[in-house]
């Protein structure tokens, strides 16, 4: 009754389901129209995938990605062939927003996660960075409501033995060095240092006149700095405990910046640990002198300190900020908790012992 030509011109009024398609040409088309259309189609094509790189969006979703993977591969290798980092490369580091990244991080770790996906998160993780939950408290992970309350997971009682030694170590971890600190520059790890005074700041804890920095902390003089530097690994035990019994009365803030203290970047960065934030408490013990450190690193932008609920870390602001406060004599028992991270870390013990002071562990 109707032509072909006719009712293919009609389907789209016909059929609703049609209504958005293109009508369809007559069939009377000339091959040069054909050949046209088909140079189109592999223009527009071509034009699609340089906009997948060309425009902002691609700067998130391509650039960094694939940036960040080739700066951490470059890092690699120069960590395995003895490479130290130039200034220019510091600073283009150090000018990368660690600190936002991480209040970012600290907010997705805080949200609550639902039951229904808590172990497979939590499962992957504890894959990825060999976590032991056998040590845990509680090893029901769905017990967690977010992935900050699974990283400060308690310990269960009797899962870390207390030795009767006049110090222990603070935490689980990595030493990366430990042994006698007699100068003013302190090993990182072999072969790297940092500056003590820079690190630990204006001495205004202790009442002397001495000129020498290095000697001003020392209550005998016949005694020696020794110092302890631990790595706290993201699969560890992110809370730490008090080392010995001692007493602090003076805390200060260093605002500083969150690289990462990751023991590879630490063998490349010279005074990496004066660079980051960290809330330094000093004291004493049996000894004299007696300090420990929590410093910051990236994605670690909250240190929190169970007697000091005031300290506030990774906080807006001046990056160079430091916060003094004289504190009312706290004593802590050897074993006692004293803070936790929500991720990897660093602790740095400082303290003055006799010289034949040893350490029953290696870096």
């Amino acid at each position: 009754m109707f032509p072909p030509t006719r009712i293919r011109s009609c389907l789209p009024v016909i059929n609703p389901m049609f209504r958005r398609m293109r009508p369809h040409k007559p069939f009377r088309q000339t091959i040069h129209n054909q050949t046209k259309s088909v140079n189109n189609g592999f223009s527009t094509a071509n034009e699609l995938q340089k906009t997948k790189w060309m425009n902002f969006r691609a700067i998130f979703t391509r650039w960094m990605p694939l940036g960040s993977v080739i700066y951490v591969g470059w890092c690699y290798i120069r960590a395995s062939v003895n490479y130290e980092l130039s200034k220019v490369e510091i600073k283009f580091y150090e000018m990368f927003p660690f600190r936002i990244t991480s209040r970012l991080w600290g907010k997705l770790a805080s949200c609550e996660l639902p039951i229904s996906i808590r172990t497979f998160v939590y499962g992957t993780y504890v894959r990825l960075f060999n976590v032991n939950l056998n040590d845990a408290a509680v090893t029901d992970l769905t017990y967690y409501k977010s992935l900050s309350a699974f990283f400060t997971r308690a310990l269960r009682d009797g899962a870390r033995y207390i030795s009767p030694a006049a110090c222990v170590s603070p935490c689980d971890g990595i030493v990366l060095n430990c042994g006698p600190a007699d100068t003013d520059k302190i090993e990182q790890v072999k072969g790297v240092t940092y500056s003590l005074e820079e690190f630990l700041g204006e001495n205004k804890w202790s009442k002397t006149n001495d000129k020498s920095y290095y000697n001003s902390l020392l209550k005998n003089k016949k005694n020696i700095l020794h110092q302890c530097i631990i790595y706290l690994a993201p699969g560890d035990y992110h809370r730490f405990h008090s080392p010995c019994d001692w007493t602090s009365n003076f805390r200060r803030h260093f605002s500083g910046k969150l690289l990462s203290v990751n023991p590879w970047l630490a063998r490349l960065i010279p005074g990496l640990f004066t660079i980051n934030e960290r809330a330094v408490y000093v004291g004493e013990w049996k000894h004299g002198f007696f300090s420990m450190t929590a410093v910051g690193a990236t994605n670690v932008g909250s240190i929190e300190i169970y007697s000091d609920p005031d300290l506030r870390t990774n906080t807006k602001g001046r990056r160079n900020r430091i916060d003094d406060i004289e504190m009312h004599r706290v004593t802590y028992k050897k074993g006692e908790l004293f803070g936790q991270f929500n991720m990897g870390s660093t602790i740095i013990l400082l303290f003055e012992a006799p010289a034949d002071f040893k350490f029953e562990l290696n870096a």
